[in-house]
């Protein structure tokens, strides 16, 4: 049953949700299945999207904002949209949970799954955690941190997050809260690429995307770090695309982000994955 609806941003928003259970098993950085199925409103729309693709509609994966000591299980949606030339079929939904989801309202939820977790020895292999996150990707992160926090006092925590203004950043307060409480674990670098609403003094912002220059600033010692980067990546969609002109796909977030990684020495072994979109 979703007991809360937290509105994040004007297209995000986070489902608290009530499961009956006093114990929910698992880590920090899963993700849930969600059906469309389940859902009366969406019949017509999958219907038609069935008829087009020739198969059946899949469940959608959303990462959980929650971590495994708090007493509620979340996640956080951002609503994907439609644009043309860039994607191929409207979003489903995700339009659904964002805008058209109230407390009280049930969800048949499957779960919990996903490789993006740390591992129970992480102090052994560093003191030293990136976040790299764009966007949604920080949902994953997010849970992340509030779990290393919690139960790996050894780790520090360096969070560069790209959005493209203030008012679009997820997480916004929460983040600069868990940086005052824990000033000698969290470093919280916002990255804007467009002009918007001020963020307060308090926070570290840079404009622009996040560069190799960023990198080499934050990531002092490459090879002793290990990099959690979660953002959106190149889809199918875009490879068939550049396919048909002859191209290659531009690269999104997470391409570039990798290849910033690489170039100033973070090995590939040390660099957990993951996208959207």
């Amino acid at each position: 049953m979703v007991a809360d609806v937290i509105v994040e941003t004007p297209d995000t928003t986070t489902l608290v949700l009530f499961t009956g259970n006093d114990r929910l098993d698992y880590k920090a950085g899963h993700f849930l299945t969600i059906d469309p199925h389940q859902f009366e409103s969406l019949e017509r729309f999958i219907a038609f999207f069935e008829d087009v693709k020739g198969k059946k509609e899949p469940p959608r994966a959303y990462s959980m904002a929650s971590a495994p000591h708090e007493k509620y299980l979340a996640i956080t949606v951002k609503e994907e949209r439609y644009v043309r030339g860039q994607t191929k079929y409207p979003p489903l939904l995700s339009p659904l949970l964002v805008k058209r989801t109230m407390r009280g309202n049930r969800l048949v939820i499957t779960g919990f799954t996903g490789p993006y977790t740390l591992p129970d020895d992480i102090e052994s292999k560093t003191d030293h955690i990136v976040h790299l996150c764009a966007g949604s990707g920080s949902v994953p992160n997010y849970a992340i941190l509030k779990h290393a926090l919690l139960n790996h006092p050894r780790l520090r925590h360096t969070f560069l997050y790209s959005n493209k203004t203030w008012g679009e950043t997820i997480f916004r307060n929460q983040l600069l809260d868990l940086e005052q409480r824990h000033p000698d674990k969290v470093k919280v670098v916002y990255s804007l690429t467009r002009e918007g609403e001020p963020p307060p003094e308090s926070a570290t912002v840079r404009r622009g995307r996040i560069t190799e220059a960023l990198l080499s600033e934050y990531i002092p010692e490459p090879s002793a770090c290990i990099v959690y980067a979660c953002g959106p990546a190149i889809l199918s969609w875009d490879r068939a695309v550049a396919k048909a002109q002859g191209v290659e796909p531009t690269p999104r977030f997470l391409e570039t982000a990798l290849s910033g990684l690489q170039a100033i020495g973070v090995p590939d072994r040390h660099i957990k994955r993951e996208s959207y979109g």
